[in-house]
């Protein structure tokens, strides 16, 4: 079961909103370069580094244009984090796991996330950071928790079954941080990952 594709929406604006409220490609472009210069930026100097103008400027638009597709710097944050999401997915998609458990193939699935994230150590300690404290909705714990319970096998899932998975992936956004910090290494996360998805996914 595919988790639904969240996309943050754009915020009505002048030019940058079509009265049929569907972007057009020259929309999808422009906002992807936003993305793209924020994800540059705070790769080399965090979440601070992301300051609104520097992002409009690294991407070639208007100040008031960039506002129109985030309204505050959390919302590009939870944008690239998206990204971030988008990637995972397509690569699950190219290679899906082929564990013969659910638990195994969960596993999968966050340790494909932990290396993705861990080429940019400092992107990924701002916005994990970032989203812990986020004021706006986040759709990065339910995506994760779709994405692993899509390939744990719930083609039938229950309430209770979305709980679990969501409290896998919780399990590894903490067991990220600490990595970032220097407290766990790639073997001791992927073990204690692997103990918790056992338990968790085991009526699986």
């Amino acid at each position: 079961m595919r988790p639904p594709h969240v996309t943050l929406p754009i915020p009505p604006g002048k030019e940058d909103q079509p009265a049929t409220g569907v972007r057009t490609r020259s929309q999808h472009q422009r906002r992807k370069r936003i993305v793209q210069a924020a994800a540059a930026l705070a790769s080399r100097g965090g979440v601070e580094a992301m300051q609104m103008r520097t992002v409009a400027e690294r991407a070639g638009v208007a100040l008031g244009t960039l506002y129109r597709y985030f309204p505050s710097k959390m919302d590009l944050v939870v944008a690239v984090v998206g990204e971030e999401i988008d990637l995972l997915e397509s690569s699950i998609e190219r290679r899906p796991p082929t564990a013969t458990t659910a638990s195994g193939r969960a596993v999968d699935v966050l340790m494909r996330a932990t290396r993705g994230l861990m080429r940019e150590p400092e992107l990924a300690d701002a916005l994990i950071r970032s989203l812990i404290m986020a004021e706006v909705e986040t759709p990065f714990g339910d995506r994760m928790a779709g994405l692993l319970l899509r390939v744990a096998g719930g083609e039938h899932a229950s309430e209770e079954d979305l709980v679990l998975t969501g409290l896998l992936s919780s399990v590894w956004v903490q067991e990220l941080l600490e990595m970032l910090r220097g407290r766990r290494t790639h073997e001791q996360i992927q073990r204690r990952i692997e103990i918790a998805a056992t338990r968790l996914l085991s009526d699986f």
